[in-house]
């Protein structure tokens, strides 16, 4: 009778790969198998349900359609990284440089010459390099400087044209390197960042931020300078739509660096009329089933919701002043959105800023963290236990680190005009790029 449920059990996981096999769903990497056969009975469902969802050949199959950041949960390191450092690496700006830090000893170990205008370190699809994207904003030598996480060492920059972010297509056959200057998505070789194709999206000035539909198919883009947002087909390499955000009616008034947070509880204070005509949109992040976007705009004061599908805006939620960079939380509940306190691209010290955490079941402000004294927080990432949220302060030449259960923060001095930092190493199985989007 033993031999007989064995044998069953063995048709039965025999069955399931096929299946998943004629879906594309069975994914060989460098380092892994992914099997039905092999997993226990809970993985096998999750892989099973996967077949619902039809995604872009060449794409690691969706293990959770309820939760695309199931994958990036706490503990769900890849074998592969299990010797890279654990460091925060931060790109500054104006001293065209990026600052290391130990994240358990809390303090810089390290500090090494970028490009000009280094912006984002970005995590490559395969999650072997860290880029730095130094952009070189107003001139023609762009670079990317690649860092080994294990040694936390650089390599020898590539000349790249206008690099201020960078993403990775979902099959991580692309780079996708975002020239904002030109209004342009360039498609590169991933390893070499030889030149593949190029998408030209002349109604998007400010291209910057982007995230991915749950499938794969296609990305919705921000475009900082005309208020609006942009979906791209990658299937057919073409522009879809665009969408102009509608602006609210009141945004939280900006005030003297005076008025600012003395203790953790942090509200962002009076309201006054919107009078600005378009808003100035930022970070993108999916929610967990991947149904609608949460734009972060700084001008609104807030996040835009966009249903994906449909690419129609379907609410707003008010978040603070400056809102800027989006984060999941590792368990996929929660938003954490980072507001630098103040509207204009080059704000002020110790300004108004502050975390918002909305939950993603509901879409209500569940949190809002300050900064005591003033701050600036803008991009950054969670820490891979989910226990810290580490934020560059823009304006301010310090890095934040946010305890996500209480909201007390502690401070590192950084260089001149901290950006986007990344947290390193984090759980996932690949990287879709800006300062660590995994899945």
């Amino acid at each position: 009778m033993k031999r007989v449920k064995t044998e069953s059990k063995l048709a039965a996981g025999l069955a399931l790969m096929a299946l998943m096999a004629l879906a594309g769903l069975i994914v060989m990497g460098a380092d892994r198998v992914q099997g039905a056969a092999n997993a226990p009975p809970a993985a096998a469902a999750s892989a099973a349900v996967a077949a619902t969802v039809p995604a872009l050949a060449g794409m690691p199959p969706v293990i959770d359609p309820r939760n695309l950041y199931s994958e990036t949960a706490a503990g769900k390191i890849a074998p592969a990284l299990r010797d890279d450092l654990e460091r925060i690496y931060v790109p500054n700006l104006r001293s065209n440089d990026v600052y290391v830090v130990d994240p358990t000893a809390m303090k810089v170990v390290d500090r090494f010459k970028a490009g000009i205008g280094p912006q984002h370190i970005v995590p490559a699809w395969d999650l072997r390099t860290l880029w730095v994207t130094n952009n070189a904003e107003g001139r023609s030598d762009g670079s990317l400087t690649p860092i080994d996480p294990r040694s936390g060492k650089t390599g020898k920059s590539i000349p790249v044209d206008d690099p201020y972010n960078m993403y990775y297509t979902p099959d991580g056959k692309s780079a996708i390197v975002v020239a904002e200057a030109r209004k342009r998505l360039d498609f590169r070789d991933p390893q070499t960042m030889a030149m593949q194709y190029s998408i030209d999206v002349p109604g998007c000035p400010g291209i910057n931020h982007a995230d991915f539909s749950i499938d794969g198919r296609f990305a919705i883009f921000t475009c900082e300078f005309s208020g609006t947002i942009v979906k791209i087909d990658l299937a057919s390499r073409k522009v879809g739509a665009y969408l102009r955000l509608s602006m609210p009616s009141t945004r939280f008034k900006e005030v003297a660096a005076a008025r600012v947070a003395t203790g953790q509880a942090w509200e962002p204070g009076e309201t006054e009329i919107c009078s600005v005509s378009k808003g100035m949109p930022q970070d993108v992040r999916s929610s967990p089933d991947g149904k609608r976007f949460y734009i972060a705009d700084m001008h609104a004061d807030g996040v835009h919701v966009v249903d994906g599908e449909s690419f129609k805006q379907v609410g707003f939620i008010a978040t603070g002043i400056g809102a800027h960079g989006l984060y999941p939380s590792r368990d996929g509940k929660s938003l954490y959105v980072a507001n630098r306190g103040s509207h204009k691209i080059h704000g002020p010290r110790l300004g108004d800023g502050g975390v918002t955490v909305i939950d993603f079941a509901t879409g209500k402000v569940v949190a809002r963290w300050g900064v005591p004294g003033g701050g600036s927080p803008d991009m950054g990432n969670v820490s891979a236990d989910g226990k810290w949220l580490w934020l560059a302060a823009r304006y301010d030449d310090v890095i934040y680190r946010f305890d996500t259960s209480s909201g007390a923060v502690q401070q590192i001095k950084v260089g001149a005009e901290p950006h986007g930092l990344t947290v390193w190493p984090q759980p996932g199985r690949y990287s879709l790029g800006h300062t660590g989007n995994l899945r």
